[in-house]
């Protein structure tokens, strides 16, 4: 996967099911004891459906339990859901759904929440990583089982800051100045996203913001986009982008192609970068100058760093996304429950390991092996026209920070109970939009998260 998965339940489900009738409430819930069961994955890459395939073959033949697998592609998830609950024809159990999708799912009544919470305490919710269990729950109730996710990362040239006597830039103050140093000789201090109508610049600006403790909203749902923490993220992006990167708006492609090429001191990107920078894939190899020589020099070159501390921030922060599996509203819940807890149990190597450099297990094992899920995440094949282990590729400090990073995974709006408001904004990007106006220098920080601000209340008003 060449991008970040962008698994959004938007505007589209919100609207979808106003005024709708949720037929598959009630008292229709099929017989528990039932042994077929209707699955919806929004993996629908080829060779991950033949993975899937082949996991659910050994439930079956584990457990007697059928399973009717529907791939589903995740623009289109939002309507079929939507149509699926008007029909009370839902599917039994949803997977590789997102956090803003489980929380719309949740706004609109189609999850089963006590089978959730059934799954994480059969397998032991010790054995979860507690944030993971926190952005998926919602006033005390489980509302899906999370199963894996990705973070965002700062990747930086070690080389170039070396040289430069330059320390890990993992503040605002250290990435500035690294920004402005290395921004010479044909090489940007930094290459990040800018493309104000992309999903990808809100999550890079997100996870930047989360590290001066800019919040989307507080604990009341009071919009706080203009708070002096949200100013100064718009002021600190604006000027990193305006005078230290790549000029024209930015996007996936064009910042990946930026740092392979050696044309960028740093770059924000999600970790499925870390195949491609190993060369795993044909159709993204970097193309530096080095690189002709010697494949592994960028990858061998290259630091990593999960959270950030901007001037306001009491913690390091970084962006991540949780892929849940959940049953749902109606559901067959003896076998549902069945068949999650052998995705997140004899299952559950091979599903991560189905592209483990974008999805670190968030259960890091079981009571009698606490590290099992961790260990077997080092050693699953990464890459699509190569396989290799990451362990053969990262070193072991690299990897135990990723490996550690769900734990301290932040989010907007979800942990103040704004799920479908989150939803909404991921659909129309008002603020990436507003960014844009100081990335470009049409307007000052205090001015874009004014507009941000304003825009976002009325997305609100209109999902509440």
């Amino acid at each position: 996967m060449s991008a970040p998965p962008m698994r959004i339940l938007a505007t589209t489900l919100i609207m979808a099911l106003t005024g709708t009738t949720l037929l598959a409430c009630g008292d229709d819930t099929p017989d528990s004891d039932s042994k077929q069961i209707t699955v919806w994955s929004l993996e629908d890459v080829a060779d991950r459906v033949t993975a899937t395939r082949a996991i659910i073959a050994d439930f079956t033949a584990k457990t007697g339990i059928k399973v009717d697998l529907v791939t589903v592609n995740e623009d289109q998830f939002p309507s079929l859901i939507a149509s699926s609950a008007a029909a009370g024809e839902l599917p039994d159990v949803v997977g590789s759904v997102s956090l803003a999708g489980i929380r719309t799912l949740a706004g609109s009544e189609l999850l089963h929440p006590s089978a959730n919470a059934e799954v994480v305490e059969k397998l032991g919710r010790q054995t979860f990583s507690a944030r993971a269990l926190e952005l998926t729950s919602d006033d005390g109730k489980q509302l899906s089982v999370p199963s894996d996710g990705w973070g965002q990362l700062l990747v930086y040239r070690k080389d170039l800051f070396e040289a430069a006597g330059l320390p890990v830039p993992d503040t605002y103050e250290k990435i500035t100045n690294a920004a402005r140093t290395l921004n010479r000789n044909g090489v940007a201090g930094i290459t990040a996203a800018t493309a104000p109508g992309d999903v990808f610049t809100q999550q890079t600006f997100e996870h930047l913001a989360l590290a001066n403790n800019c919040q989307l909203t507080d604990d009341s749902g009071a919009v706080k986009l203009d708070s002096p923490e949200c100013v100064e993220a718009f002021r600190f992006y604006g000027d990193l982008m305006r005078n230290h990167s790549v000029k024209g708006a930015q996007d996936v492609d064009t910042t990946r192609a930026t740092y392979f090429a050696g044309k960028a001191a740093m770059l924000i990107w999600s970790p499925f970068i870390l195949d491609e920078l190993a060369g795993l894939r044909a159709d993204a190899k970097p193309t530096c100058p080095q690189c002709q020589r010697d494949p592994a020099f960028l990858e061998e070159h290259s630091g990593f760093v999960t959270g950030i501390k901007g001037p306001n921030g009491t913690e390091p922060a970084q962006y991540g996304e949780i892929s849940s599996w959940a049953v749902l509203d109606g559901a067959a819940a003896d076998p549902a429950r069945s068949f999650l807890e052998f995705m997140l149990g004899d299952g559950y190597p091979r599903w991560f390991g189905m592209s483990p450099e974008g999805r670190f297990p968030v259960r890091k094992g079981t009571a009698e092996e606490p590290e099992k899920f961790l260990t077997a995440w080092n050693t699953s094949p990464a890459g699509v026209d190569v396989k290799k282990p990451l362990a053969e590729v990262y070193d072991d400090q690299v990897l135990a920070d990723l490996r550690r990073s769900p734990d301290t995974f932040q989010r907007w709006g979800l942990t103040q109970g704004q799920g479908k408001l989150v939803g909404a904004i991921l659909g129309e990007l008002p603020v990436p939009k507003a960014l844009n106006d100081v990335v470009s220098g049409k307007s000052d920080a205090a001015a874009a998260a004014g507009r941000a601000k304003k825009d976002v209340e009325a997305i609100k008003a209109g999902v509440n």
